[in-house]
């Protein structure tokens, strides 16, 4: 027989005798704590049934450990059914039901492992799984670090962390972290949200996920969120890098957006976008709070706020915007709350809103603009009311009071009053002002372009008279207790006096027509908005 052959038969009786000098006549053969290493790297045999010495060459020698093998290395223990160690390559191999534990948390089964001694990497494959008490990691194949408690796989993964599953193709588990970084593909379930992106950063212990790639989620009421940067774990978040979010017939959209629906609170900075399909209305603003309950919105930083039409729409600015459900439009459906704080109505086209605007406020239209310090509007019955100081332009007329309140009907100019102090001036030329005032006043539109006008109580005018020709022959200064003011293509046509009537035909060259002003005339074309950039300075 070959010397090779002699030489194994020899060392293997060797440590038979010795073996069982140690333990007497028992049947199973237990080696303690035999050094593979002399450094600081060494690996101990705490356990096996079956140890065979093979020495493979002067510089070469492996050990074949069977049957409930328990080795050890630092803190590491490592279980298995049988393995392989070979000194000189400072690696061992394992078979069936292997098993690391390193440390008091983190566990690792496989059904194979190849393992480097003194870099302490695991190459782990077959059924692999991670547990760290919080989440369990299931993957064909992975890479453990034991130095650096980081664990690689590249061929698809499976995290359970109670309700939640990920999936991912690839993965980086931090152990001492307690995060997976996960990437290609990945997909999170929960019961209150679903997330799908590239990549992502997961917390076991807090539940946590950062993302810092395009990312989609969905939660349990519906809402979807779509993002590139941030973090988000169930129903308390915050994004970065303009965020999109999708609630019911509202999108939102800013530089940054942050919510906690415990509190039912959001807030968005930075070019934010409000959308309301249902509504027919867009704000944009620079900064936006939220709450979600009764879809309360309170908007600062030069809000604008967009009335959609189908030719004219409306544009209404001022320092801060306020928007909310009418308080008897809020009906609680407890069936699609579904663990949110939120309430649903059933109807969401059926909703009715209200805006309050706050100092410094302008309208802007094609057919009418206005000014004012503040401002209240409501779907109920669909009037701008304009307070302190307001004014109303419809082409070349101007109308002021102390309070103008402007009807809608589909979206359109309806019907006007005025109360106290009102007044309509038409400019005729320069320094030229037709001019009716009295203490109220109600005007009619047409197709939303002002019709008429009549003024009510102390009524009085100057209206400058034109021959066919236009040129001026006398000025109508008169009282009664009636005026009415017809428009033809929204410019002043003619005046009529009702009632009790007194005053004079003045011709024009007894006049100053620049002197000829009512008590309250003030001409207000600096404050008039001339388009819609206007409402931004």
């Amino acid at each position: 027989m070959p010397t090779y052959f002699y030489r194994v038969i020899f060392i293997s009786c060797l440590l038979l005798v010795s073996v069982f000098s140690l333990k007497g006549q028992e049947n199973r053969i237990a080696i303690d704590s035999i050094s593979l290493q002399q450094d600081s790297n060494k690996v101990e045999i705490l356990g096996s049934d079956r140890l065979t010495l093979l020495k493979v060459d002067d510089t070469t020698s492996i050990q074949i450990l069977a049957g409930r093998v328990r080795l050890r290395q630092g803190k590491a223990l490592f279980n298995c059914d049988s393995c392989v160690l070979n000194n000189s390559e400072n690696i061992f191999e394992a078979w069936r039901n292997v098993q690391i534990k390193d440390g008091d948390s983190i566990q690792v089964n496989a059904r194979h492992l190849l393992y480097k001694i003194d870099k302490k990497i695991a190459y782990l494959d077959g059924g692999v799984t991670l547990s760290d008490r919080k989440a369990i990691l299931s993957t064909p194949s992975l890479e453990y670090n034991l130095n650096t408690d980081i664990g690689i796989y590249t061929n698809g993964g499976k995290v359970v962390n109670k309700k939640t599953t990920l999936t991912s193709k690839e993965g980086y588990y931090y152990a001492s972290l307690k995060e997976i970084y996960f990437k290609n593909d990945v997909k999170l379930n929960d019961p209150g949200y679903k997330i799908a992106t590239d990549s992502l950063l997961y917390n076991t212990a807090t539940q946590t996920n950062r993302f810092i790639a395009k990312t989609t989620i969905i939660d349990s009421s519906g809402r979807r969120i779509e993002a590139k940067d941030g973090f988000y774990k169930g129903g308390k978040a915050e994004f970065n890098q303009r965020p999109t979010i999708i609630d019911g017939s509202t999108t939102i959209t800013g530089d940054r957006i942050a919510f906690d629906d415990s509190t039912g609170t959001s807030q968005a900075i930075g070019n934010v976008v409000v959308v309301d399909t249902a509504q027919g209305t867009t704000l944009v603003t620079g900064q936006l709070f939220r709450q979600d309950k009764e879809e309360r919105m309170l908007a600062t930083g030069k809000p604008l706020l967009i009335f959609k039409q189908e030719k004219d729409s409306l544009y209404l600015t001022a320092d801060t915007i306020f928007t909310a459900m009418q308080p008897n439009a809020v009906k609680k459906d407890t069936s699609l709350l579904k663990n949110t704080t939120r309430i649903s109505v059933s109807k969401k086209d059926s909703i009715l809103r209200y805006v309050e605007a706050f100092h410094h406020v302008k309208i802007f239209s094609d057919s009418l603009q206005a000014v004012c310090d503040s401002l209240y509007y409501s779907d109920k019955d669909s009037i701008f009311r304009l307070f302190r100081d307001p004014v109303l332009w419809s082409k070349e007329n101007q109308i002021t009071g102390d309070t103008i309140w402007l009807y809608t009907k589909n979206k359109k100019s309806d019907r006007l009053t005025v109360f106290e102090n009102s007044m309509i001036i038409s400019q005729v030329d320069t320094g030229i002002y037709n001019q009716v005032g009295s203490i109220r006043m109600e005007g009619r539109f047409t197709d939303g372009n002002l019709d008429s006008l009549r003024a009510f109580g102390n009524a009085e005018t100057i209206y400058f008279l034109q021959d066919e020709d236009s040129t001026y022959t006398g000025i109508n200064e008169s009282k009664s207790d009636l005026i009415d003011i017809y428009f033809s293509i929204q410019a002043l046509e003619r005046i009529v006096l009702r009632g009790a009537v007194s005053g004079t035909v003045w011709p024009i060259q007894q006049k100053n027509p620049a002197e000829m002003k009512l008590p309250l005339f003030k001409w207000n074309d600096l404050r008039r908005p001339k388009s819609r950039l206007d409402l931004l300075q």
